[in-house]
């Protein structure tokens, strides 16, 4: 990695964000062990407080939309806006996942790895989102175990499915 985006990873990093995150992670892994794909999300408002917290449930509910940030912004019910939120995932957002992300105006996305799928990264950013990749080995480590035993399910997640014939 670049030091020079290590730099900037560490000032954009602020004191409320270890404990979101931590809680992503563990949504993640709560996913992981239902049998879905581990992907977790938390939102929290500008005072660094928690409103929101999801995993991805397309397996679990056979429901296409329902990706981790999805589930997440659900969970957080209603707001009149989002703009002094962070919204935090274990992979990098999808191109459904950034729209809503978009959509709402959240102007931070802290992401726990873009290894194993880039996402839309580069539309947050020239949109002017804040976007922070933490690159966190957990992270990665536990979506590479999940694709090595589920490729078919990870594909659909991704929009790269199997066509049937």
């Amino acid at each position: 990695m670049d030091s020079s985006l290590i730099v900037t990873m560490t000032a954009m990093w602020q004191t409320s964000d270890s404990k979101a995150f931590s809680l992503a992670k563990s949504q993640a892994q709560k996913s992981f062990d239902e049998g879905g794909l581990p992907i977790g999300s938390t939102l929290v408002d500008g005072s660094g407080e928690i409103i929101g917290a999801g995993h991805n449930q397309r397996v679990q509910l056979a429901d296409p939309t329902a990706h981790g940030e999805i589930s997440c912004l659900r969970n957080a019910g209603l707001r009149g806006n989002y703009q002094d939120c962070t919204i935090f995932t274990t992979l990098a957002p999808c191109s459904m996942c950034t729209g809503a992300i978009l959509l709402f105006k959240i102007p931070r996305v802290v992401v726990g790895e873009a290894t194993a799928f880039r996402g839309d990264l580069d539309r947050l950013r020239e949109a002017g989102v804040e976007v922070l990749v933490v690159d966190d080995a957990e992270c990665i480590e536990l979506m590479q175990r999940f694709m090595a035993v589920n490729e078919e399910t990870w594909k659909e997640d991704i929009g790269e499915g199997y066509l049937p014939r």
